[in-house]
């Protein structure tokens, strides 16, 4: 064989050596395992045609008998999911979201020093709408389809039970907290509609 294409054979051969122990050793460097536990998934939420989002309002189970079954604690680690956007301390300071300290009972879109969206505002009628149950709850739910154009842009809690419990959470981070609804009101009225 001629002499260069010995020498162009081995120099192929050592390109080809050396590329594969450099990537062995990268990988073996910068090796990045599995988490045990996923984040905190983002889900994006799937296109409903609009006659959806009333009927599933009327099929909803009342928020004072998710609320009677509800764990404030257990809010509080879904408080997690919000911490991103909102504080919940006394005279915490604003971020992407508003304060929600207090936020039951609370006018809607009237946190000072919050710059609501358009819609936010439109939907508070001036501040005569506020924060009950049951708009907390039917907000957590799917933020953007019952307030459409929110600026919120969180998919929502679909699971009932989380929803009460963070409701009952927020509910406790105030100075004088509402009273809870009563559940027993509110299975009468599901009887009588």
């Amino acid at each position: 064989m001629n002499s260069y294409v010995n020498m162009g054979v081995g120099a192929l051969l050592g390109t080809v050596f050396v590329l594969m122990s450099v990537s062995i050793a990268s990988e073996g460097i910068f090796h990045s395992p599995e988490p045990e536990k996923e984040g905190f998934a983002i889900v994006a939420e799937e296109g409903a045609s609009e006659g959806t989002g009333g009927e599933a309002a009327a099929a909803m189970t009342p928020i004072a008998a998710l609320l009677a079954k509800a764990d404030a604690k257990a809010g509080e680690a879904v408080f997690k999911k919000c911490q991103s956007c909102h504080t919940d301390t006394k005279d915490g300071p604003n971020k992407t979201g508003p304060n929600l300290w207090g936020v039951i009972a609370r006018p809607i879109a009237s946190h000072e020093g919050f710059a609501y969206s358009a819609a936010m505002k439109d939907f508070s009628k001036g501040g005569s709408v506020v924060w009950d149950f049951d708009h907390m709850n039917h907000f957590l739910l799917a933020p953007k389809k019952f307030v459409p154009n929110t600026a919120m842009g969180f998919a929502g809690l679909k699971k009932d039970e989380e929803r009460a419990n963070l409701i009952l959470y927020l509910h406790t981070m105030s100075d004088s907290p509402v009273p809870l609804p009563d559940p027993a009101a509110a299975d009468t009225l599901a009887v009588t509609q």
